[in-house]
């Protein structure tokens, strides 16, 4: 049976939202909110890596486990390596599940590990149709397209691909596109490898880390799902979660 470890990244520090993990959803903060659901998945143990003093008080204090990494971490996948790596523990598979998405849905999680049954898979991500001319054209929702093997062959905040033949506002009625929902999953060799990659040209134009892993040839398997998630980012994103729990009857 596939061992696999589930490990959130959580920083202290944010440009928009400072204090983000602690902010208060219905009573939780919203990384024990994150920390209930992945516990639902099929993980053997679900880990807070922060950098922070005050988040790893906080989740012991709720019953969780935490680890304390290092502040210069340019990202979350260096962060998860570097808890993996503090547990000294051997899984076959590690899964980054983002600290701001209070309503990731254990299903979600299983979903990703269900394509380790294939020994060929390095990394697994989800994908989810995009239904709406406002999730086309953000460039906070990255769009991915596929191969027939449902890899991914790129991820842009741009709509992808662009439709030459149709105005704008046609291009949900002429093609089915996809975009990106930021939780990963790998082998631990591969995420190893790939914490020691350089920034590429193409992640830093996109701002987007998967794409550094492409650019080196690491292939990522991708799974479909229907769950919306809700990240929180913004003062407004906090708005939009609680109205989410309210009408959810979940306060």
């Amino acid at each position: 049976m596939l061992s696999a470890i589930g490990i959130i990244p959580a920083r202290y520090a944010s440009t928009r939202l400072p204090g983000k993990p602690l902010i208060d959803l219905g009573g939780q903060s919203m990384i024990q909110r994150v920390v209930g659901q992945a516990r639902q998945a099929r993980l053997s143990r679900v880990v807070v890596a922060t950098d922070d003093e005050r988040i790893l008080e906080h989740v012991l204090r709720f019953g969780g486990e935490a680890v304390l990494t290092s502040p210069t971490h340019p990202s979350g996948t260096d962060r998860v390596w570097d808890a993996y790596q503090q547990l000294g523990i051997s899984a076959d598979c590690v899964v980054n599940i983002q600290g701001d998405e209070p309503f990731i849905q254990p299903s979600q999680i299983n979903t990703l590990l269900d394509l380790f049954d294939d020994a060929n898979t390095q990394i697994a991500t989800l994908v989810k149709p995009v239904i709406s001319e406002e999730e086309l054209f953000s460039p906070h929702l990255p769009k991915v397209v596929l191969n027939e093997q449902q890899e991914a062959l790129y991820f842009s905040r741009h709509p992808l691909p662009y439709q030459r033949q149709h105005p704008t506002w046609e291009w949900l009625e002429h093609h089915r596109y996809l975009r990106h929902i930021g939780l990963y999953a790998y082998r631990p060799a591969v995420l190893q490898a790939l914490t020691q990659l350089q920034p590429s040209a193409l992640e830093l134009a996109e701002s987007l880390e998967q794409l550094r892993w492409l650019e080196h040839g690491y292939r990522i398997r991708t799974a479909e799902t229907a769950e919306a998630t809700l990240g929180i980012d913004t003062p407004e994103d906090v708005v939009r979660a609680r109205d989410f729990l309210l009408q959810a009857k979940l306060l």
